[in-house]
């Protein structure tokens, strides 16, 4: 074969030189096997294609020749990889853990970034799913203890081995733990590692790890968290981590994870249990305030589940108690949500404020049903309105209060706290709630309202005269409310008003007579008004009344005005 490559150069047959060196590795291949005394020998011919060699050595796989097969690859630049991980297997389950080790060192490789969220390569799995699965490697039995051994493993299963054979399934089984270990640390991830401590129940090792390693919150979240959920051992997660941080200021983020995880996923109970394993009293009374509004349909079943409202306000103050402490001992969590104590302290009024409407809406429904359905949830969903809502959500609170009673006056004191402590417009809503009762011709209960508002000492005269033109102007015009109409109207503070009420429910002549009662200088336009109303409806009559009044007051201030 130096031959024939030396005639190639000289011939300037360079690109034939590889041929050569093809059958000269072919070569090398036959004179290994004759070496190693191999069985079946191919013929040159037979290994001249690279199928015929890989053919050739997972043959040796097979007949277990692994060092023939290791040279064989390498000869004919087949990747060796996949034979030092036969052979490593190999040397695995026959106990050999060293030459396990060494077989392995040549084709598992360290990952780049330990943080990726895997479990390694599959043949790391593989190795650590073996070693897990085998509780002891197999002793060397004669034959007697052979027969013998279905009854050894029937007394292991029972615990009932002696006292020297139980140590020494602990020493084997250590062992094999370690053997484990070793592999996770060389070759695995921090989180294959980690999941690997879990499946063996050592929770402190696997956290003492994460925080040494400084592991990200993703590893935490499925490495630690998912299994002790899955396993209901939330409880015990949790004194492990007060045992390693009596202050939890280390797993700080690690905590916050969990809690946005479980919020995502709506597990609230237990992201309750997790805020007050925290002492995280400001998420956990939102959390409390979330339960008292979820799922229900009317204040009805809102007052079955007060007690959140009681809890999220004990919360609170706890809150507002261990801020006092930190301020003496100049000391304060990094993780826990702060706020101002005045903020703490509004959100307790709104609390305490949000359980008074509660209770007397819920007495309310209690005694009538119907009550239940006097505002219909602005949202669409069904669900009642709670000051835990908008300003508008507030406003339907508000009107919503003040209808529910078993008249207005019982409710509006509670509805005025409403208004007052949001700072709500309050003429808008005594306009809404006016409207609601003419449309349900509850005229009584208008002018309850109107007295209400009068006494309530912060509406004005003319607040009173724009809640009887907005429930004037809503109405029905049918004679069966005609009588009822007129008694709202002279609720109005002012004749202007009256007079423009009278117009809307189309009283021209009554709006005309309270308007030529005035002096001409007001009168006159007001008459005008009259007039263009009775130009709109067709009334001739009134029409021609206006007109004459208009002409002859006119022509009196003309000839006043030339006596002048």
């Amino acid at each position: 074969m130096f031959s024939a490559k030396l005639m190639f150069v000289r011939a300037g047959r360079s690109q034939d030189l590889a041929l050569c060196d093809s059958y000269i590795s072919k070569v090398d291949i036959l004179k290994i096997l004759v070496s190693a005394n191999y069985k079946y020998i191919p013929s040159l011919d037979d290994i001249l294609e690279t199928a015929a060699v890989t053919r050739l050595r997972n043959q040796l796989l097979e007949a277990e020749y692994y060092q023939l097969a290791v040279e064989v690859s390498t000869k004919s630049g087949l990747d060796p990889s996949g034979v030092w991980h036969a052979w490593g297997m190999a040397c695995l389950k026959a106990g050999c853990l060293t030459g396990a080790r060494e077989k392995f060192f040549r084709c598992l490789k360290a990952p780049l970034d330990r943080n990726q969220l895997t479990l390694g390569p599959r043949l790391l799995q593989e190795i650590v799913q073996h070693l897990e699965s085998t509780i002891r490697p197999a002793l060397s039995m004669s034959v007697d203890e052979d027969m013998l051994a279905s009854l050894a493993e029937l007394e292991e299963a029972l615990h009932e081995l002696a006292p020297v054979d139980r140590m020494e399934v602990r020493a084997q089984h250590c062992g094999r733990y370690q053997e484990c270990l070793y592999y996770l640390l060389t070759y695995g991830t921090h989180l294959s590692l980690i999941s690997f401590y879990l499946r063996h129940d050592c929770l402190k090792e696997a956290l003492t790890h994460l925080l040494s390693k400084e592991c990200p919150e993703d590893v935490f979240l499925e490495g630690v968290l998912q299994p002790c959920l899955e396993r209901g051992r939330l409880g015990v997660l949790q004194a492990q981590l007060e045992t390693l941080d009596s202050t939890l200021e280390s797993w700080g983020r690690y905590l916050i994870s969990a809690c946005q995880l479980l919020q995502r996923k709506g597990h609230y109970h237990t992201l309750y249990q997790l805020q007050q394993f925290m002492m995280d009293h400001v998420r956990a009374a939102m959390t409390c305030i979330r339960f008292f509004t979820h799922g229900a349909q009317s204040y009805l079943q809102l007052g079955e589940q007060q007690r959140w409202l009681v809890r999220a306000k004990e919360h609170l103050r706890t809150y507002l108690q261990e801020q006092q402490n930190r301020r003496k001992h100049s000391s304060s969590s990094t993780f826990r949500k702060k706020m101002s104590s005045s903020d703490v302290s509004r959100h307790m009024n709104t609390i305490e404020l949000q359980l008074e409407v509660t209770r007397f809406l819920h007495r309310c429904e209690g005694s009538s049903p119907s009550k239940s359905a006097v505002t219909p949830a602005p949202s669409g969903n069904g669900s009642p309105p709670t000051l835990f809502g908008g300003s508008a959500t507030k406003v339907d609170v508000a009107c919503k209060v003040m209808l529910g009673g078993k008249n207005i006056e019982e409710g509006f004191g509670i509805a005025y706290r409403v208004i007052q402590d949001f700072q709500l417009e309050a003429l808008a809503v005594y306009v809404r709630v006016g409207q609601r009762l003419v449309r349900q011709r509850q005229y009584q209960a208008v002018r309850q309202l109107l007295k209400c508002v009068g006494e309530s000492g912060t509406a004005t005269k003319g607040d009173c005269d724009t809640i009887v033109l907005s429930c004037v102007s809503v109405a029905e015009r049918s004679p069966v409310d005609a009588k009822e109409l007129e008694s709202l109207i002279l609720e109005c503070k002012t004749p202007e008003n009256k007079i423009k009420a009278y117009l809307q429910c189309s009283k021209l002549r009554a709006a005309y007579l309270l308007a030529v009662k005035l002096d001409v200088a007001k009168a006159g336009p007001l008459v005008q008004d009259v007039l263009q109303a009775a130009e709109s409806s067709g009334d001739s009559v009134m029409q021609d009344i206006c007109r004459q009044w208009l002409s002859e007051h006119q022509a009196s201030r003309q000839r006043h005005s030339n006596n002048r």
